[in-house]
């Protein structure tokens, strides 16, 4: 199991290296499982391993988590070049190309909630892409429930809010 479990670390760093976004632990898992390369409590266990050591790193929202790999998972990867075969490799790439563009806008489109010093919440909702911000909304609701509801729309319905947005201030 040690093995096997190093090759499932070896494939989550590859998979990291190979795309310049963060995945979410929804998208690693789906291509594993969808792989049949092992069983969701194995992923999350060398998640969690990885993250333990620092090969990985991540940032959290109320209802994701997008993870990164660090410079020393990039160095441990390089370490072990011939340890992921040629065809789960090719598995990577191609599921990449066919994917990217929905993988990436999966993680660009951001939205959380806090409370705030006045008792009430703050639903921040975000559109990203690379490192900077094309839209950065935070507004103020009473309640956890219309926090939470601000935040589910934002991810149906963050073009046409950013496209009604633009019309009107473009004017």
């Amino acid at each position: 199991m040690a093995d096997a479990l190093t090759q499932y670390k070896l494939l989550v760093l590859y998979m990291l290296d190979h795309v310049d976004f963060p995945l979410t632990n929804t998208q690693i898992s789906n291509f594993i499982l969808e792989k049949d390369y092992t069983t969701y409590f194995t992923i999350q266990q060398t998640i969690s391993e990885l993250v333990s050591a620092d090969l990985i790193r991540t940032e959290s929202t109320h209802n994701n988590t997008h993870y990164y790999i660090t410079p020393a998972g990039r160095e441990t990867l390089s370490y072990f070049p011939d340890k992921i075969s040629a065809a789960i490799k090719t598995d990577v790439l191609s599921y990449f190309a066919e994917n990217k563009m929905e993988l990436k806008q999966e993680i660009s489109i951001l939205a959380d909630y806090y409370k705030t010093t006045s008792q009430e919440f703050a639903a921040r909702c975000q559109i990203r892409e690379k490192d900077r911000s094309l839209i950065d909304l935070t507004i103020t609701v009473k309640t956890k429930e219309q926090a939470e509801a601000v935040c589910a729309n934002w991810q149906k319905q963050n073009e046409d809010v950013y496209g009604f947005l633009m019309d009107l201030l473009m004017k």
